[in-house]
């Protein structure tokens, strides 16, 4: 069995605002990823400007911070084999007009500031990330009864 990862995603304003929130949770799923944790809520602008800090020095920072905070977002930590790499290949290119169709972004985005989904790019991403979103005793650690099928 391949080892099991984390990655964090997040369903941004324009994804819950169009009722995507179960489809796209349920792609997830489908491909055998497993929910850990996951949680609605409104980004505080600081909050927002700790998990976006790469892009700190970056023209686009202040529209990154104002567009995901515009409205609720749902955070999610998934786990699965290889879930930071599934989950990126999934969401699709950052651009939307740009993503293949059958990801999430080329099924439901049309250009690159309202994208839908957030996924970490990476492990180093992804430990920076989670401390915004969750604490640890919000992150389950559970068995799916078929998942010797699915893993």
């Amino acid at each position: 069995m391949m080892p099991l990862e984390k990655t964090l995603i997040l369903i941004k304003p324009d994804g819950v605002k169009r009722r995507l929130i179960g489809k796209i949770i349920s792609r997830f799923e489908d491909r055998g990823m497993k929910i850990v944790a996951m949680k609605m809520l409104v980004l505080s602008r600081e909050k927002a400007e700790r998990h976006y800090d790469v892009h700190k020095s970056k023209p686009f920072f202040k529209d990154l911070v104002g567009y995901i905070t515009s409205g609720p977002i749902v955070a999610a930590v998934i786990e699965g084999p290889s879930a930071i790499s599934v989950t990126r290949t999934m969401a699709g290119s950052t651009d939307g007009s740009k993503a293949q169709p059958g990801t999430i972004r080329g099924d439901y985005s049309t250009g690159i500031e309202k994208n839908i989904i957030h996924a970490s790019d990476s492990p180093e991403s992804f430990a920076h990330e989670l401390p915004v979103f969750f604490s640890s005793d919000e992150i389950h650690d559970f068995q799916f009864g078929d998942e010797q099928n699915i893993y």
